[in-house]
């Protein structure tokens, strides 16, 4: 379950984009100034820039320690933590006011955000994960294999990507069920991808993922697919959806 600089690099712009305005003022209201805010899988900080001119001291956490040195960076006042993020018990919550995620619940099992809930609950944290892939995909112009290619894609979300069978397109409405169980007051928000001509880089990467990971789920279709759609860049446009959650721990009547 790793990424590389260069990707996380080509769908920052994007990312910002697609995030839901409303609750990233939300999120960043708690974190509030001069505030500690633990960021989990945070690759290269993409979630502290998305908060813009927040005073808070932000807390990266991630597996991998590459990563982290570009986050550290790009951020000298942050602090690094390289850990593998299946140890939800040994996060270093002391003195955090907000947990973030950015791209990360659709790949981690119900199991994980159980646990990472009940921790939250304890420690009366909230929690903002943004832009996590919510399994739909369209294509402008269409497809007629383009349904086969998503339902492929999509079950391969759900395997295991090192750490447990993944919640994959589920994993906004799964993690908020988890986290309303837990005394959490939950919003959802929509933060669709939208792709065109100027972000046809991103596209090329993301249809050569796609494609392999559909063919891996036993689609013979995929190489054509892949093809079709290479061919198609410059005038193509992508909606690849996601979404945003923003939990806050209610006390206890």
């Amino acid at each position: 379950m790793g990424f590389s600089a260069d990707w996380l690099a080509l769908r920052e712009p994007v990312d910002l984009a697609a995030r839901d305005d409303a609750l990233l003022a939300r999120a960043a209201a708690f974190a509030g100034q001069d505030a500690v805010v633990l960021d989990l899988g945070s690759g290269t900080g993409s979630t502290a820039r998305a908060f813009g001119d927040v005073r808070a001291t932000w807390r990266f956490v991630d597996g991998d320690a590459a990563l982290l040195d570009i986050a550290h960076a790009r951020h000298p006042a942050s602090e690094c933590v390289t850990m593998n993020l299946r140890d939800i018990d040994d996060l270093p919550l002391d003195e955090v006011s907000l947990v973030t995620a950015s791209a990360l619940l659709d790949l981690m099992p119900t199991e994980w955000m159980t646990r990472l809930a009940a921790r939250l609950q304890e420690a009366m944290i909230p929690f903002y994960a943004a832009l996590n892939y919510d399994g739909a995909m369209r294509w402008s112009p269409a497809l007629d294999v383009d349904a086969t290619i998503t339902h492929a894609f999509n079950q391969h979300q759900q395997t295991d990507k090192g750490i447990g069978p993944a919640m994959g397109p589920q994993s906004g409405q799964l993690a908020a069920q988890i986290l309303r169980a837990h005394g959490f007051d939950v919003t959802l928000a929509d933060s669709p991808w939208q792709l065109g001509a100027a972000e046809a880089d991103l596209h090329a990467q993301l249809i050569a993922g796609i494609a392999e990971a559909a063919q891996e789920c036993g689609s013979h279709q995929a190489p054509d697919w892949v093809t079709k759609r290479r061919a198609d860049l410059a005038r193509s446009h992508a909606v690849i959806g996601h979404t945003d959650l923003l939990a806050i721990p209610q006390k206890p009547h």
